[in-house]
């Protein structure tokens, strides 16, 4: 076997690492209640409404460093309310209203299956996030996802990110109130502008943990 000198590897599953290789950064993102206002299932780009000033906070973070995604449960296909067709109207619709704020997402990723339904990706599985990984070369350890529920929350913990954050919009506020335990290890915060100023700021004073 010829020596291997100019690369150092690591194993990662099937798949192999250049050390040197540099990883991106993600900032991973649930859809509704938490980038978009919660609508019970959303199927038409006219309930589309975006929380103030979550363009320009991911405008930040994208402008830092962060690659976007957004990972969403869409069970309303599965439950035969709406089609994927419809959901992906809704999708083209809303990148196109971040692009106005100059925000690029990487991949929206969608779980259809209903909640009783076998699923590869429905959250809280990590599958969408490991995809990612492989997919876009991010680093999972230096990585975030913001949510309003406690599935998005596991989703992420479940993955390996940096921190899970949760937002008090959509139906985070509740689960505040309500089971506090069990989001011990998250950080708290308002809304999603608010989720990104704290990424920011963790970033930038380089600590791993904060307080709420």
């Amino acid at each position: 076997m010829p020596k291997m000198t100019n690369f150092d590897f690591q194993f990662r599953g099937d798949l192999f690492y250049t050390a040197h290789l540099k990883l991106n950064r993600a900032v991973f993102l649930d859809r509704d209640g938490t980038l978009i206002q919660e609508r019970e299932y959303l199927s038409r780009p006219e309930q589309l409404a975006l929380f103030p000033g979550a363009g320009s906070a991911l405008r930040g973070v994208q402008d830092a460093g962060f690659k976007l995604f957004i990972v969403s449960n869409q069970s309303g296909v599965g439950r035969g309310y709406f089609t994927m067709g419809d959901v992906e109207h809704v999708h083209a619709v809303l990148t196109k209203m971040l692009a106005v704020e100059g925000v690029r997402l990487e991949k929206i990723y969608v779980a259809p299956e209903a909640p009783e339904a076998p699923s590869r990706g429905r959250k809280p599985s990590p599958q969408f996030l490991l995809d990612a990984r492989d997919e876009f070369q991010i680093d999972l350890s230096r990585s975030y996802f913001i949510g309003d529920k406690l599935i998005d929350l596991q989703c992420g913990w479940n993955a390996g990110v940096k921190k899970s954050i949760l937002v008090r919009t959509g139906y985070g506020r509740q689960l505040e109130q309500t089971n506090p335990d069990a989001i011990a290890a998250a950080v708290v915060v308002d809304d999603l502008a608010a989720a990104c100023s704290w990424i920011l700021q963790c970033e930038a004073s380089g600590k791993t943990t904060a307080t709420r």
